[in-house]
């Protein structure tokens, strides 16, 4: 008789964070202080993008990730894990300017508050930022993941770009953004983590593949909740992605798999990037079945971001990784 597959240990999101606080505080200490500039509106945006909140998940991922490895996160793993974060702020700037988006984790965007022109400067300061941090570590290795990363990230911008009010966007161009917009920066961090506790290719591997499904899983989550979320709770317009041109998973499934009368007014929709179509849409992709087929689509990367950890020993950071998996998939906002 066969022994019964027990499941494996998930640590739950409460239990993450208090695992991760110590590292997270270090991090986010750190950040504040190579935030500073002599440059007083540089301050004023960076600080209100940082002090933004959010969950601090990409530098929490670092972190993790070395403690995977059996290491506790030292200095540098913190110094990575502030240069993720500034990565990823400089994004969101530059994002919100492209968009012009007005509201952010529910506060009004930089560009909102302080115009466009500031906040695409600010982003630059933040990715230089990144880059004298990288290099102060002196590591070659890690100057290589993060060039390769960066790069990777400004092509998902313009590939997005690209397919702004294009409704014949399919499944596999909406991956390719995602892949390159928001699951290489997860993988950079998780690698890192690695590298930056002495792990070797193969469980560097692991942890890379692991940020990289987790990303993808992260992402298609996000899109759902574009058009099933609290507004409030979301902290962002319902449907700014709809008023954007933006045709993600929901959109592009039910496109697919509606009548052709339905398919072609959801098309013209997106054309027109019209965001007061909403109740329409919202119909067309509950009719279609397309809200439950894009979370199957992110539940499958979630449990394939599981599945890389198999192979590891299995320690209270591990169950951790896991944990997030669950959560990226499971959260409300």
């Amino acid at each position: 008789m066969s022994a019964v597959q027990l499941p494996r240990p998930a640590l739950a999101l409460a239990q993450i964070q208090s695992l991760a606080a110590p590292d997270m505080a270090a991090i986010d200490a750190l950040i504040r202080r190579r935030l500073a500039s002599e440059v007083v509106l540089i301050n004023q945006i960076a600080d209100h993008i940082i002090s933004a909140g959010g969950k601090r998940l990409r530098p929490m991922l670092v972190a993790l990730a070395g403690r995977a490895c059996g290491v506790d996160a030292t200095a540098e793993h913190h110094q990575l894990a502030a240069i993720i974060e500034f990565i990823h702020t400089s994004t969101l700037l530059h994002d919100d300017v492209v968009d012009q988006s007005d509201l952010r984790r529910g506060r009004s965007t930089a560009n909102a508050l302080w115009g466009n022109a500031p906040s695409v400067l600010v982003g630059d300061f933040l990715y230089s930022r990144s880059f004298q941090l990288m290099v102060e570590l002196e590591r070659m290795a890690v100057m290589r993941i993060l060039a390769d990363t960066t790069n990777r990230i400004a092509e998902g911008e313009v590939l997005q770009l690209l397919h702004v009010h294009n409704p014949d966007t399919d499944e596999a161009a909406y991956l390719r953004v995602i892949e390159r917009k928001t699951a290489v920066l997860f993988a950079a961090g998780t690698e890192l983590g690695a590298l930056a506790s002495g792990a070797d290719p193969a469980t560097r591997q692991c942890l890379y593949d692991y940020g990289l499904q987790l990303g993808h899983a992260f992402q298609i989550a996000d899109d759902v909740l574009d058009y099933t979320a609290d507004a409030t709770e979301l902290g962002k317009n319902l449907g700014d992605d709809l008023a954007e041109g933006k045709a993600t998973l929901p959109l592009i499934h039910a496109i697919a798999h509606s009548d052709p009368a339905t398919a072609a007014r959801l098309r013209q929709i997106v054309q027109d990037g019209d965001g007061d179509a909403m109740p329409e849409v919202l119909a067309a992709i509950h009719a279609a079945g397309s809200i439950a087929y894009s979370q199957q689509r992110a539940a499958e990367y979630a449990r394939a971001a599981e599945a890389t950890l198999e192979g590891l020993p299995e320690n209270e950071a591990i169950a951790a990784l896991r944990g997030l998996a669950r959560y990226a998939v499971q959260r409300q906002h």
